[in-house]
């Protein structure tokens, strides 16, 4: 059609797209304890936001798939279910280099998830012997995701509803910052010689051993002056508990090693007992029976009865009276050492593997 012959009616639309872009560091400590996970298994980063959508990273440490086992492997998983059919995303996987400090590119795709794959990435993203060559500074392998989040809208479609995106809750980041800040503290503790401010109305909402000590009928001299010495209880542990009540999860603790994670998850669940925290009570006893075997099973058995943990004290029942582990538990140190010290613990133990036994 000439031009001079172009229809006369017209009309016109606009695409335009808007971006939210993040980034997150995924620190994988312990490297060479996840190095045998073996094929096709993963672990996971914490859930982070972008773009009103949740996502977590996947680490295979041995490959997703036998023909990419020389490499490890990384994945993007959109975790949020949303009302559209598709959520349009740019990641870019990164290695940080310990010697500088700084991140590089390693693999970068568009890509547009949806409910039929909520999951896309690299299985071959980078090879692990280049890995521990470079990226790897005393055990730990620190990857990088930036993600885009696209959402286009054509002009012409906002005389319908409109969407507004809410952020997620940064409720725990408010209250943290009363912590850490001590602004309008109104109570002291002291824990073997340090000081910790914090705010009566947020124990007492959290803890009913505060509430008592607070608000109830029997308060005492010593609270009515806002300052309390605190026994029997590290300064470490007091302020782990602390942080849980005003953010509703634990501190990180990398700077400790397997062993004091161990027993600083212990020394928790002891002081969420003492102050009837019952979130964080039950948050200790699933770390606590994720990490059992055969040298610690015993020790944590009859912690679990001292603190009345019934389902970590199922847990261990069951473990050491597997028919693959028995033996070993039993020529256990700690096995031995809490047989004399607790037995009750332990006739209990026996006498319901024995009726386990009698019911199939």
């Amino acid at each position: 059609m000439a031009a001079s012959q172009r229809p006369e009616a017209r009309t016109a639309s606009v695409c335009t797209a808007e971006a939210a872009r993040g980034t997150h560091s995924f620190k994988i400590a312990g490297y060479s304890l996840h190095k045998g996970l073996g094929i096709g298994k993963y672990i996971t980063s914490s859930t982070f936001s972008v773009g009103g959508h949740e996502w977590r990273l996947r680490y295979y440490p041995n490959g997703d798939k036998d023909d990419f086992h020389d490499y490890a492997a990384v994945f993007l998983e959109l975790l949020t279910e949303h009302n559209t059919k598709q959520v349009r995303a740019i990641y870019d996987f990164r290695l940080v280099n310990p010697a500088t400090g700084q991140s590089a590119s390693v693999f970068s795709s568009p890509t547009v998830y949806h409910s039929a794959n909520r999951t896309w990435g690299a299985n071959n993203w980078k090879k692990r012997s280049e890995l521990e060559a470079t990226y790897l500074r005393d055990d730990c392998l620190v990857i990088e995701c930036d993600v885009t989040v696209i959402r286009e809208t054509r002009l012409e479609d906002t005389e319908g509803p409109l969407e507004i995106e809410v952020p997620p809750s940064d409720l725990s980041d408010s209250l943290g910052k009363f912590l850490e800040s001590g602004e309008g503290a109104d109570v002291t503790f002291e824990v073997k010689g340090e000081i910790f401010r914090a705010h009566k109305f947020m124990l007492a909402a959290r803890s009913p051993v505060f509430k008592a000590e607070f608000y109830g009928p029997m308060i005492d001299s010593e609270t009515m002056r806002s300052s309390i010495t605190v026994e029997d209880m590290e300064p470490a542990v007091f302020k782990a508990l602390l942080h849980f009540i005003y953010k509703d999860s634990l501190p990180a603790m990398d700077d400790l090693d397997e062993d004091e994670n161990g027993e600083m998850v212990k020394h928790l669940l002891v002081a969420a007992d003492r102050y009837a925290v019952e979130r964080m009570k039950l948050v200790c006893e699933s770390i606590l029976c994720k990490r059992l075997d055969v040298e610690s099973a015993a020790t944590i058995l009859a912690l679990a009865d001292q603190y009345h943990c019934s389902k970590l004290k199922d847990a261990c029942a069951a473990f050491i009276t597997s028919s693959e582990r028995i033996d070993d538990v039993l020529a256990s140190q700690e096995y031995q050492h809490l047989k004399r010290e607790c037995p009750a613990v332990f006739m209990d133990l026996w006498e319901k593997a024995a009726k386990s036994r009698k019911s199939y």
